[in-house]
Order: C-alpha cells, then sequence, then structure tokens
C-alpha cells in the first residue's frame, strides 16, 4: 500500500527557510513523479512544484522560481522541497502527491496518492 508522509512544516519568520520531506513507500518500482501543492485557507488547492521519476524534469509554478527547489533521493525513498525567502503568501498546508508515470503532472487530478499535509506558517 502506498503511503506518503510528509514532515518540516512549522512556524518561520520573513525571509526565513524551510525543508519540507515526503517520504514515500509501498511503491514496487521508483518510476513515478512527485509533485507538491499547497492550499491556504479558504483557497483551492494549487500546484507549486513538481520533479519527474529521475530528476530530470523539474517545474514550479512562477510564484515560487527562483525560491523553491525540489529534490529527490531514490535511496531514501524522499522527495525534498527546500522553500527559501519564505513570504507571507506561502503560508499554506502543504502536500506532497505521486503518481505513477515516468511523466510529471500539474494539476490535482493527475495524481492518485497524497500525503496528509504539514502546516507552513511564515510571519511578516
Amino acid at each position: 500500500q502506498v503511503q506518503l508522509v510528509e514532515s518540516g512544516g512549522g512556524l518561520v519568520q520573513a525571509g526565513g527557510s524551510l525543508r519540507l520531506s515526503c517520504a514515500a513507500s509501498g511503491f514496487t518500482y521508483n518510476w513515478y513523479s512527485v509533485a507538491w501543492f499547497r492550499q491556504a485557507p479558504g483557497k483551492e488547492r494549487e500546484f507549486v512544484g513538481t520533479i519527474n521519476w529521475n530528476g530530470g524534469a523539474i517545474h514550479y509554478t512562477d510564484s515560487v522560481e527562483g525560491r523553491f527547489a525540489i529534490s529527490r533521493d531514490h535511496a531514501k525513498n524522499t522527495v525534498y522541497l527546500q522553500m527559501n525567502s519564505l513570504k507571507p503568501e506561502d503560508t499554506a498546508v502543504y502536500y506532497c502527491a505521486a503518481r505513477i508515470s515516468y511523466e510529471v503532472g500539474f494539476t490535482v487530478d493527475e495524481y492518485s496518492y497524497w500525503g496528509q499535509g504539514t502546516q507552513v506558517t511564515v510571519s511578516s
């Protein structure tokens, strides 16, 4: 059974950094793509970034480009989201999601597996 577990969220001041982790288990093979989404109160879940199965394709939404970085460690079955220069508008619950595909996806509907989410709060 596939399971995704996020960790690393917390409270940080504007301009600070956090690193989120998404630990995956239950995949038979490692050719799955992972994405990060976030959802702020009263808003829809939005795409943050994604990485394909071998790290050869990485994409970000415009608002985090240059500030966030996604990476993955196959040996640890973990995907990371390094978040730098955080802003109050980055405050949200962050979710990792996975799809069994060589290719990435950019929408919620393209991902079958989801973690429980981790809260990130950026104070001004």
